[in-house]
């Protein structure tokens, strides 16, 4: 395996839907690897003598063959012949109309297996998306996770023994968290050899944002405002976003900032999450909280990528969302969080059947177990079977009445939450 290519984890999955006769659409950020990904699955295909077209339309020479559907299907026939093969179009919402574009070549029934991608742009994830239901199936792919830097960053030797190794050599897995913490995972960043070419190519993924995303898709050409939520969101991860408060900082309507909202979710910047309501009446329903998809985008944002920034509990809280949102998919429900107007909070909440799991984060050190009266209300009102506490190193076990609470570091997370 070539050391430079970090290895996705949804490449497997979506290797597996190839067999699939609906296309496969792949989505995400810019600069976190489709194109890379696309042309690795290409290469497994040829290796096995399959026939395979690849276009990208950003290359104008390309782009000349997307005219129209007829000129497609003639130039796929010419290179691919008719007995079938793989078509890949990448940055397919470059196409005008991209979704009736693809549906049509989709209802012409030909003997191709289509799989495009693009950028998080709307034209792609959401026209697209609208336009193809039940011709496609979506994939997602986002910054690196700590999982994928981990295991590149230990050249791969580990393969399933990797939290085992986490778990013994305390000081490698100080540095990885260190500089994942401040860094994150856009590969470009990972494969940076000095702290100052990541810094330099954050701001040009930041800048480039800005200005061939949030530009194009708002039609304005200052970004100042938005630029500015940004930075007030990286400042406050994880708090309760009043929308009011954000107009009233920023200068600009309430309608404009639900606008910027709704691009940053849109376009893989933030995430947001929805409180865990059972009791309206005493919990807080309608302010959400955001976290960002990437730590190192998070930083810049808000200033935080230089030499000698110390991880605080904000951006840990933002870390183990991460991991959480990597792994939920096994609990088929969404992570949530808790908070009432009496001011009791727990920071996530994933809904497992009929039991919700609690889950704090305490990125202070411990030497005892502490539960704290958050929590426990959590507890006393619920009743859930066990709750997490997740640590920087700290293990522990507790029961509170019939709750099970486990104090868990971070890299034994998924480890533990799985445990039935």
């Amino acid at each position: 395996m070539d050391r430079k290519i970090i290895k996705r984890d949804l490449f497997e999955d979506i290797k597996q839907h190839l067999s699939q006769k609906e296309m496969t659409l792949l989505v995400g950020p810019r600069q976190v690897g489709k194109t890379t990904l696309l042309h690795l699955l290409e290469e497994e295909l040829v290796a096995k003598g399959a026939k395979t077209l690849f276009l990208n339309l950003d290359i104008e020479q390309d782009f000349q063959f997307v005219s129209s559907q007829q000129a497609l299907v003639q130039h796929i026939r010419l290179l691919l012949g008719t007995e079938g093969g793989y078509v890949f179009i990448d940055e397919a919402q470059r196409k005008p109309d991209a979704g009736r574009f693809f549906k049509g070549i989709y209802d012409m029934d030909l003997p191709y297996k289509f799989i495009l991608s693009g950028s998080g742009s709307l034209e792609l994830k959401e026209k697209i998306h609208e336009s193809m239901a039940g011709r496609k199936r979506l994939f997602e792919l986002l910054p690196v996770s700590f999982w994928e830097f981990a295991a590149f960053r230990t050249a791969y030797q580990y393969d399933d023994r990797l939290i085992s190794f986490l778990t013994q050599d305390v000081a490698e897995r100080s540095s990885l968290f260190d500089e994942y913490m401040r860094f994150g995972g856009y590969p470009q960043v990972i494969l940076a050899a000095e702290s100052s070419e990541k810094q330099n190519i954050l701001n040009e993924i930041y800048q480039s944002y800005l200005i061939r995303d949030i530009s194009f898709l708002l039609g304005v050409e200052k970004t100042d405002a938005f630029t500015s939520l940004v930075r007030l969101l990286a400042s406050q991860t994880g708090s309760l976003v009043a929308v009011s408060e954000l107009s009233s900082t920023l200068g600009i309507s309430a309608s404009t900032v639900k606008h910027y909202l709704w691009y940053l979710e849109k376009t893989f910047i933030t995430h947001r999450v929805s409180p865990y309501v059972r009791n309206a009446r005493s919990e807080i329903t309608k302010m959400p909280t955001f976290y960002f998809y990437d730590l190192g985008l998070r930083n810049f944002a808000e200033g935080r990528t230089k030499e000698g920034m110390m991880p605080d509990g904000f951006l840990f809280e933002n870390f183990i969302f991460l991991l959480l949102r990597g792994f939920r998919d096994s609990f088929l429900h969404p992570v949530h969080f808790w908070r009432t107007k009496s001011g009791a909070e727990v920071d996530f909440v994933i809904e497992h059947g009929t039991h919700p799991i609690p889950i704090e984060v305490k990125y202070a050190a411990f030497r005892k177990p502490v539960i704290g009266k958050s929590l426990r209300s959590f507890i006393e009102r619920y009743h859930p079977e066990r709750a997490y506490i997740v640590t920087k190193d700290y293990s522990h076990f507790v029961s509170v009445g019939a709750t099970a609470i486990h104090f868990v570091p971070f890299y034994l997370l998924k480890k533990a939450i799985n445990v039935r």
